[in-house]
């Protein structure tokens, strides 16, 4: 059946909510300029079948490098979790500020019900408990079927990662 996908994004606090929608929106066609992201299946699954949008409050952007914002700092930490699989938008009408970032993600980063955290899954498979001597040497065997049912580590970054943010 394949992987449900959302595409997440990040815009400043203090864009008005219209506003915020329609950075996403240019950020989005940014996403879907850039040939390698077009003819990528997980991208054609979520513009096609899913066309779930996820805004989040970014925080701040500013224009300085020197001085960045959140916004830039988000850019930066996601670059480390999943490289250059994201875009963004500057405003040129203000001062070429980034006013949004976006990226894709699958089921497995955000459903938790389906893919609980991982101290609620390892409990569910042993509801009666074990005995305090085994649990550590059992936890460190499991953590790896867990990460493998999540789809390895950087998807564990990126709820890492989105477990700071609210909805915009």
């Amino acid at each position: 059946m394949g992987l449900e996908y959302r595409m997440m994004g990040l815009v400043p606090y203090n864009l008005s909510p219209i506003q915020q929608g329609i950075q996403f929106g240019h950020a989005i066609q940014e996403y879907n300029n850039d040939r390698k992201y077009g003819e990528c299946s997980k991208f054609n699954a979520w513009r096609f079948k899913h066309k779930t949008f996820m805004v989040m409050n970014g925080g701040t952007t500013r224009t300085n490098p020197s001085d960045p914002g959140t916004m830039q700092n988000h850019v930066d930490a996601l670059q480390d979790i999943i490289g250059n699989n994201y875009a963004t938008f500057k405003e040129p009408d203000l001062n070429n500020a980034l006013t949004a970032v976006v990226f894709l993600v699958d089921e497995r980063v955000w459903d938790k019900e389906k893919y609980p955290e991982f101290e609620d899954w390892f409990w569910a498979k042993y509801p009666l408990g074990l005995g305090s001597t085994v649990v550590d040497e059992i936890k460190e065997s499991d953590y790896s079927k867990w990460l493998q049912l999540l789809g390895g580590e950087q998807n564990v970054k990126l709820r890492e990662f989105l477990s700071q943010f609210s909805l915009a």
